[in-house]
């Protein structure tokens, strides 16, 4: 007789207890308490409990300048600092109406490309080593050397960046980052097949994640889910396009959509995501055009006008939004900061019910939570 990996609640047994997942378990990716009450080895409730290491990054916005809350966007999500500094800049970019040089914008979207590839490979070593694969990790991480080799380069920094400037980049790219870029996006496509063979197609990875944790694209409306998480369930919602910004109008990519809505859908999402960023790349780099990468006479105090500002942009884990409102001071009266983590994390508590522990931390693995994001 088959064990079933998942149960109707309504079949549960009155008899549960609870279990505590964190706040230190490795499987919860940082500072994360799972309050998990079990019936047998299946969840009946799971109630995520962050809070742990929040760091008051909105109040802080409100009472730094525009200058100095910068650094701070970059540790919200540590591993897609660029898209979160491109947020920000951009809301100041758009309130302030500084047009940014055509040469920087690109730079920001080769840079956030190779940004989002690092994040993912991040993603991809340790989500498998949750399932009780080492191996990939290491592969994982060794390609992802390679970009914090070419970032440092030009920012000098390997996780949080802080490249982007009101009105375009801090500096400019140089030969030897054009050069690597280029030799990078030809020495990743190989390893991606070489990815596919040891772990895509590998049965035991099938039979863990398929059919297991899924999540409708109504739950994922519900919860205001997106990124990788709303595409593996099949709507094609992605922020470059929807709500386009910088110049990624200019290329030619694909959306990655699987209907399945399951952890198998989400990891393959991903994995595409990573061929479409070398596809955004490469034509960047083709197209990149010279000239200046800051915009002239830039005011050294950012004072923004009264009222209401906002800028998106499609984050490795889904889209981040910064929203400003603004008084005519130097320091913003309000910053709302919308991070992907937390509604990604929001419906885990309804998909997880029903399900077998194992399973449940495969379905948590799938979401790719940072808790820092959670807990801005």
């Amino acid at each position: 007789m088959s064990i079933p990996s998942f149960i109707p609640h309504e079949k549960m047994s009155d008899e549960t207890f609870v279990l505590n997942l964190g706040p230190q378990h490795p499987a919860t990716h940082g500072v994360l308490r799972v309050k998990l009450t079990m019936d047998g080895e299946y969840i009946a409730r799971a109630e995520p409990v962050p809070g742990y290491i929040h760091r008051m990054h909105e109040k802080m916005g409100e009472n730094r300048t525009y200058a100095q809350f910068l650094p701070n966007t970059s540790r919200i999500d540590y591993l897609s600092a660029m898209h979160y500094t491109h947020a920000f800049v951009g809301a100041v970019e758009r309130a302030a109406r500084i047009t940014v040089p055509p040469r920087a914008e690109y730079v920001r979207v080769i840079t956030s490309e190779l940004n989002r590839i690092s994040s993912h490979l991040v993603w991809f070593g340790a989500f498998l080593l949750d399932l009780g694969g080492f191996t990939p990790l290491l592969y994982a991480f060794d390609d992802r050397e390679k970009i914090l080799d070419l970032l440092e380069g030009i920012t000098g920094s390997r996780l949080t960046y802080c490249y982007y400037r009101f009105g375009g980049l801090y500096n400019d790219v140089d030969a030897d980052f054009l050069k690597g870029t280029r030799d990078f996006t030809a020495y990743m496509r190989p390893r991606l097949d070489m990815y596919r063979a040891l772990v895509t197609d590998n049965i035991i990875l099938r039979k863990r994640l398929e059919s297991i944790g899924p999540i409708s694209a109504e739950m994922c409306r519900k919860y205001g889910a997106t990124g990788p998480v709303i595409r593996g369930s099949g709507v094609a919602y992605d922020v470059r396009r929807i709500e386009p910004y910088s110049v990624y109008p200019e290329f030619q990519f694909d959306i990655p959509v699987y209907p399945e809505g399951d952890c198998m859908a989400r990891y393959l999402v991903r994995m595409e995501e990573i061929v479409q960023s070398l596809r955004i790349i490469d034509q960047a780099l083709d197209q990149l055009p010279e000239g200046p990468v800051m915009a002239e006479k830039v005011p050294r105090v950012i004072k923004l006008p009264p009222g209401d500002y906002c800028y998106a942009v499609e984050a490795a884990r889904g889209r981040f939004a910064v929203r400003i409102v603004s008084d005519n001071k130097d320091i913003p009266y309000r910053v709302k900061l919308r991070a992907p983590s937390f509604s990604n994390l929001s419906l885990y508590e309804e998909a997880s019910q029903g399900m077998m522990l194992p399973d449940a931390l495969a379905l948590m693995g799938s979401l790719d939570l940072v808790i820092p994001d959670i807990d801005r």
